[in-house]
């Protein structure tokens, strides 16, 4: 993105072919070392950085061409130009043929093995202003170019993300953000607004964005896009919480997320506090997903490998059926009222399912199967969001009183059951989160939203 900021503005009446832009962006990539996007990311990143972009078809076969002129010197689009035909005679990318490139591109394409990348952004309903109307100065007009950059700036962000460029999610907030008019707060250059700033001025002018931006009905509809956006890419990049991942995809995945909140206030320094709290709330219930996920994810391969070993299973068995379980739910009653008759039943399920040493994945369909059921009487009632979480209180409660009478036996297995513990606490938070958001036709982004 900062690359075309560098090298290309709008001209009206120019034109340039699209396959001489890629190819020059490709000449880039290779002098520098860099991994390329594709020519169909190449071209939404166009579109999200020159907004209000035309393409036109020269005669009837012709490829369309983009209103760009470069801004480099001539002996650069000579050296386009060379290449331009270098592809043209190899009918291929020269990129694709250098060493670097196809180390990072082969890197890149065995972790997007553990993504989903057939998931595709849902379509976004209608801006409702029945009732509110629009903010005096502010036209329909503007309010329909505004949900159309909106769409293009969430599928770039889709792109980058299925290609694992992470770091460009900062840069697009800041292209789409524009309208703060402090350049030097968001490039660092002090000086007049640069071509790209223009143009988005032009498309909609910064004054009318930040009525926009303060309108009530945009805050809920930009919350709402979010939301369906950061599920989308949730269940792009952790598609399946107990599959196995790469621990430098976890890592990345993690650094990422560390990072979303930072460049989102980066990028927003100057826009309208009411937005800034809306955008801030779902990317941090975003960030506070991938994070509890890809920590599960580890729990569970770590679990993974101790219900694989019969030993322990075995050693975990014997020191369970020491515990006093009476005197456990005695005091789990007391402090949180665990009905006996389910307490026991789950007792007898868990040991029964261990004595059976069964894989994570049928350990996994025990405890989906133990929150359906106490989640059953009260599915299609307001209650169903208290019950869950006090569902989760008192199965953590109960779990520490176990945990606790372990290690006031020494028992040889405390370690294998901390592990077990952590990994089922994790997954039961999962299995609620999810049933909640279907019981309310929403998302699990949205309800850990409501917490931002």
């Amino acid at each position: 993105v900062q690359w075309l900021l560098d090298n290309y503005e709008t001209a009206e009446g120019g034109s340039l072919p699209r396959s001489a832009l890629y190819c020059h962006y490709l000449l880039h990539c290779q002098g520098h070392k860099l991994e390329p996007v594709n020519a169909a990311s190449f071209g939404k990143l166009i579109r999200s950085v020159f907004m209000g972009l035309r393409t036109r078809r020269l005669g009837t076969s012709n490829s369309p061409a983009a209103s760009l002129m470069c801004s480099e010197p001539p002996e650069c689009l000579e050296k386009v130009q060379v290449f331009v035909r270098l592809v043209e005679d190899q009918q291929h990318l020269a990129m694709r043929q250098q060493p670097f490139a196809q180390k990072q591109r082969a890197q890149v394409q065995q972790y997007q093995q553990f993504l989903d990348a057939s998931r595709t952004l849902p379509e976004f309903p209608e801006i409702d202003v029945q009732g509110k109307g629009l903010p005096e100065g502010v036209g329909a007009e503007d309010l329909r170019v505004f949900q159309q950059l909106y769409r293009e700036h969430c599928e770039a962000i889709v792109d980058v993300m299925i290609n694992l460029q992470f770091s460009l999610v900062e840069t697009l907030w800041k292209s789409f953000w524009r309208c703060s008019g402090e350049t030097e707060a968001l490039w660092g250059d002090p000086g007049p607004p640069s071509h790209r700033q223009e143009e988005a001025e032009r498309r909609l002018p910064r004054r009318r964005l930040l009525l926009l931006a303060r309108h009530e009905p945009v805050l809920r509809w930009v919350r709402d896009c979010d939301h369906a956006l950061y599920q989308g890419l949730v269940e792009i990049l952790v598609p399946d919480v107990l599959r196995p991942i790469p621990s430098a995809l976890t890592q990345a995945i993690r650094n990422f997320a560390k990072s979303l909140e930072s460049w989102l206030g980066n990028a927003m320094v100057s826009m309208p506090e009411e937005m800034v709290r809306v955008k801030a709330a779902a990317a941090g219930a975003f960030a506070q997903t991938l994070r509890r996920y890809t920590s599960l994810n580890h729990l569970a391969q770590a679990a993974r490998a101790v219900l694989q070993n019969t030993a322990q299973i075995s050693q975990m068995l014997s020191d369970l059926n020491r515990v006093d379980f009476a005197n456990v739910q005695e005091q789990a009653a007391w402090v949180c009222r665990c009905e006996a008759r389910v307490v026991q039943r789950l007792e007898q399920d868990f040991k029964a399912t261990l004595g059976q040493q069964h894989s994570l994945e049928q350990w996994a369909a025990w405890l989906d199967a133990v929150v359906g059921r106490v989640l059953r009487p009260h599915l299609g009632t307001p209650g169903l969001p208290r019950a869950a979480k006090l569902f989760l209180l008192k199965w953590s409660f109960y779990s520490s009183m176990v945990i606790r009478d372990l290690t006031l036996r020494s028992a040889a297995s405390f370690g294998s059951f901390h592990l077990i513990r952590l990994l089922y606490d994790e997954y039961m938070y999962y299995l609620v989160e999810q049933r909640v958001a279907r019981a309310r036709g929403t998302c699990p982004i949205a309800v850990m939203g409501e917490v931002g």
